[in-house]
């Protein structure tokens, strides 16, 4: 007669069955864990603006606020070197009455900037907002040896100074970075502060 084998003690089976809860739990933790990470490397084509904290992206992000005649405005993440161009390509292109003479798409962006895409023939505002008032600054960033002459005490000399400081250096990140250029001091970007912009 063959011997049949022992049964298994109830001890065996409940760390048999402990074990296998606890494989299981550890493969649902790394698959959530991997879910969350793969979250988080994704993109973010536009995010909501009701509270979002959009202060400061991480390293190597920049947040900008797309306006004006474009598919889909919003905020939208995009890499650090990114250029207008890459931000209109997010908020979905133009629409078919964006007036791209009104814009640079080759301009370079910085973190917390807003760009409004003008339409032919009006400047653009909100549904139910009131006409922004008109800039007159000068753009730093942008502006050429004649817009730049027209500055007070800004004469031909300072003003391919400071464009040199900019093919040098990049953009300005805010009006105070004057200062590097050489002849501007204190006393003169005093004078200079409510006639500029970045």
């Amino acid at each position: 007669m063959p011997l049949s084998p022992p049964p298994s003690s109830p001890r065996r089976v409940r760390l048999s069955i402990g074990a296998a809860i606890a494989l299981g739990l550890v493969v649902l933790s790394v698959a959530v864990g991997l879910g969350v990470m793969k979250g988080q490397a994704a993109p973010a084509d536009a995010l909501p603006l009701d509270g979002a904290d959009a202060t400061a992206g991480p390293a190597g992000e920049l947040y900008v606020h797309v306006l004006g005649a474009v598919e889909r405005p919003g905020l939208y993440v995009l890499d650090l070197d990114a250029r207008l161009v890459d931000a209109v390509a997010a908020a979905g292109g133009t629409t078919d009455d964006a007036d791209l003479a009104g814009v640079n798409l080759a301009r370079t962006l910085s973190d917390g900037e807003q760009i409004v895409v003008p339409a032919l023939g009006g400047s653009v505002t909100e549904p139910g907002a009131a006409a922004a008032p008109a800039d007159d600054r000068v753009d730093l960033n942008s502006a050429d040896q004649a817009a730049l002459e027209s500055l007070p005490r800004i004469g031909p000399a300072l003003a391919e100074r400071i464009i040199s400081w900019r093919e040098e250096n990049g953009r300005f990140r805010s009006v105070d970075d004057l200062l590097a250029v050489p002849g501007i001091g204190e006393k003169l970007l005093a004078g200079l502060r409510d006639g500029v912009r970045v």
